[in-house]
């Protein structure tokens, strides 16, 4: 039978009616042949355990010959597979059907699966790419994805990596390596790419449904002392190939049918910014962003500070705490974020939000808050959800019904984190965490009572820690919470913060939710991102994703020049941590000086560089003796459309030199540093200090 042929204005498809394998992909214009040996083509994968073998897969290329319908216009093609046959236990009663639907840029994959077996459908791969190819010529193929409000580039070419040990697999297997951004919806798309182009993969659904993204190279190394792909198309008489596949964990019970979240291909050329913008313009059509409170769309910055731990330090007492405040308040710090307030410190008693006594009363705490917001300055209260302290007795007694639980009924637990003292840091009397379930409206009901509390005190707003993740959960399987087997753990994450924005809204409609490296579509809930982001290599994805997001990042060293700069490259609100968010703002003179004046320059040329529409390295080229420099930001004037850039010097000791050339053509005439407020010719290049920044206009 005739090969299927599907284009579009990116992608052209070749599809084999015999097997409902994917048998070539290549970019529209022909020059990248991303799947081009048909004999490595595929359809689908499940697995579906048998009760004295885990390990039972079906394999879509051993399948009989599906059924095959296309479209009249042949922009779509459905394969039916009426029943199954897995490698150890014959045949099943399962329909699986994989939709493949043309947009006018897009491959858009379906796929249903009709569970009428006795068997339980843990998970299924689709799409399925047998053999993706490095673009031609390519230096290197890497993959692109969200983790920690930056980026996590794993190699594909020309070496592997191998995120699982070893011991664990029969190839080399590329997963995310950090279980919380394994796939959606912390990392909703995936991005194959090398300098000048792209394959993007992500989800076409809002869905919390659990996706992660795949990558395994056969038939293993070729030297695995540095982890390289073998030459050539073959070695030892098998084929050389790098297999990705959309995978899906949705736990089909018998009886059950499930659609599973759509997942689209698109090409596309540029770098890895080219690659997000797909992501954001499909993210931009469903997503909104909350009410901010107008304070916290000023220009300003933060002071966290930490006042107890799980050993005990009890280091400010609630009354005491307007004078850090007046502090604050002197040098312009808009907000404390204040943590370990609550019973027995930070990361102990999870989840009550009880004041600690030993700081003092609850109302001594309320009393210090009305205290601090007459001085102009907000107190916003840490707090965190996530966890129930597994060595408290109402956790014992009570909460551990409302644990996440594994496949064997068992909860998970999180190792904890140590503090302070010699026997916490060598994890002897660490406090183990325990991640509750969000799908349980019984555990939410709780979270809406703790929460209470810190509206009752007069709070300004919350910090919520760690509500990125579940970790080291994905997917909880008590089905007495009130959910479906292998339900995801990240389902309920912004119904949290909305029960909650329904306490605090008829009280305080201003009320800040803040949370810590929020995951893109959190943004939609939390009016405000804490992360850290110390290093040279930082990509500020999180900023790129959501250009008018609210962001900020910690500042602890105590000549912090370079974290300053990262502040006005990628427009992060500064929030002071000397001493590991543990001493006072006036500890460290040089960071806090620095830092006032770069909010002072952002707030004086705010249409630029804290209004603009922020750009990244897209419009503009910054060079030094012909070389690329980095970092540098562009930054566009949503009132005269004209560029502004940000270009920083990382360097210790060295003073650069650069030059700024805007893509439209148009000449960045004047400079100015940070700390100088002269404003300089760009005639002979722009000099940079040592540790220093300059923002250029026209």
């Amino acid at each position: 039978m005739t090969h299927i042929v599907l284009q579009n204005a990116t992608l052209r498809l070749i599809l084999d009616p015999g097997s409902g394998a994917l048998v070539g992909l290549t970019s529209a214009d022909g020059r990248w042949e991303i799947l081009n040996r048909p004999h490595l083509g595929l359809s689908f994968y499940l697995l579906m355990p048998l009760p004295d073998r885990r390990n039972n897969p079906v394999y879509g290329e051993k399948q009989s010959a599906p059924m095959v319908a296309v479209s009249p216009d042949g922009t779509a093609a459905r394969f039916t597979w009426n029943g199954v046959t897995s490698e150890f236990g014959g045949q099943h009663d399962v329909t699986v059907t994989i939709d493949i639907r043309l947009t006018e840029r897009q491959a858009v994959y379906s796929m249903t699966l009709e569970n009428r077996s006795d068997l339980i459908i843990e998970s299924a791969y689709c799409p399925y790419l047998g053999d993706v190819q490095r673009p031609s010529g390519a230096e290197w193929f890497k993959t692109f994805i969200y983790r920690y409000a930056a980026a996590h580039e794993g190699n594909l070419f020309p070496v592997f990596d191998n995120m699982r040990g070893y011991f664990g697999v029969d190839y080399p297997t590329l997963l995310p390596d950090w279980n919380a951004a394994s796939g959606t919806p912390m990392t909703p798309y995936i991005l194959l790419r090398d300098a000048k182009q792209g394959l993007y993969v992500g989800v076409n659904s809002a869905s919390t449904e659990f996706v992660t993204w795949l990558l395994e190279l056969r038939p293993g190394y070729g030297s695995s002392i540095d982890e390289r792909i073998p030459e050539g198309s073959s070695i030892s008489g098998k084929d050389i190939a790098t297999r990705f596949a959309a995978a899906h964990m949705p736990y089909v019970k018998p009886g059950e049918t499930r659609e599973l979240t759509p997942v689209v291909l698109e090409v596309f050329e540029g770098g890895w910014q080219q690659g997000v913008d797909i992501y954001r313009r499909w993210r931009d059509s469903w997503m909104k962003r909350p009410h901010i409170p107008e304070w916290a769309r000023e220009p300003h910055a933060w002071q966290q500070l930490h006042i107890n731990s799980p050993e005990d330090e009890l280091r400010i007492r609630f009354a005491d705490l307007p004078k850090v405040a007046e502090e604050c308040a002197r040098h312009g710090v808009k907000a404390i974020q204040l943590v370990g307030w609550n019973d027995g410190g930070q990361d102990r008693g999870n989840p009550s939000h009880d004041p600690d006594p030993r700081l003092g009363t609850f109302e001594e705490l309320r009393q210090a808050i009305a205290d601090i917001k007459a001085m102009g300055v907000k107190l916003i209260l840490f707090s965190k959800f996530t966890w129930a302290d597994r060595a408290t007795e109402r956790f014992r007694s009570d909460l551990i019904r409302l644990a996440i639980k594994d496949p064997y009924g068992d909860y998970y637990m999180h190792g904890g984190y140590q503090y302070q003292t010699i026997t916490q840091l060598l994890n002897i009397n660490t406090r183990r965490l325990i991640p509750m379930c969000f799908s349980s409206e019984e555990y939410l009901r709780v979270c809406d009572d703790e929460f209470r509390k810190m509206v009752e005190l007069g709070a300004d707003g919350t910090l919520f820690d760690e509500c990125l993740h579940h970790m080291p959960t994905l997917l909880c399987f008590d089905t007495t919470h009130g959910h479906r087997y292998g339900m995801p753990t990240f389902a309920n994450d912004r119904k949290l913060i909305d029960n909650f924005h329904a306490i605090s809204d008829p009280v305080n409609p201003d009320f800040l939710f803040v949370g810590e490296a929020c995951y893109d579509w959190e943004m939609d809930t939390y009016q405000l991102s804490y992360h850290r982001s110390e290093g040279k290599q930082h990509i500020p994805l999180s900023r790129y994703m959501l250009p008018d997001g609210l962001f900020m990042t910690a500042v602890t060293g105590f000549n912090d020049r370079s974290m300053i700069n990262q502040c006005l490259l990628y427009r992060y609100i500064i929030s002071y941590e000397p001493y590991n968010f543990k001493g006072r703002l006036e500890d460290y003179p040089l960071t806090l000086a620095y830092g006032k004046q770069m909010d002072a320059l952002r707030s004086e040329l705010r249409d630029y560089f804290w209004d603009g529409d922020f750009r990244h390295e897209i419009g503009a080229a910054v060079t030094a003796n012909g070389a690329l420099h980095h970092p540098y930001s562009v930054f566009v004037n949503r009132n005269n459309g004209k560029s502004g850039v940000v270009i920083a010097n990382y360097d210790e000791t060295r003073a650069t030199t650069v030059q700024v050339r805007l893509d439209s053509g148009e000449v960045l005439d004047r400079y100015r540093l940070v700390d100088d407020a002269a404003w300089r010719s760009t005639a002979d290049g722009i000099t940079i200090p040592p540790q220093s920044a300059v923002v250029v206009i026209e």
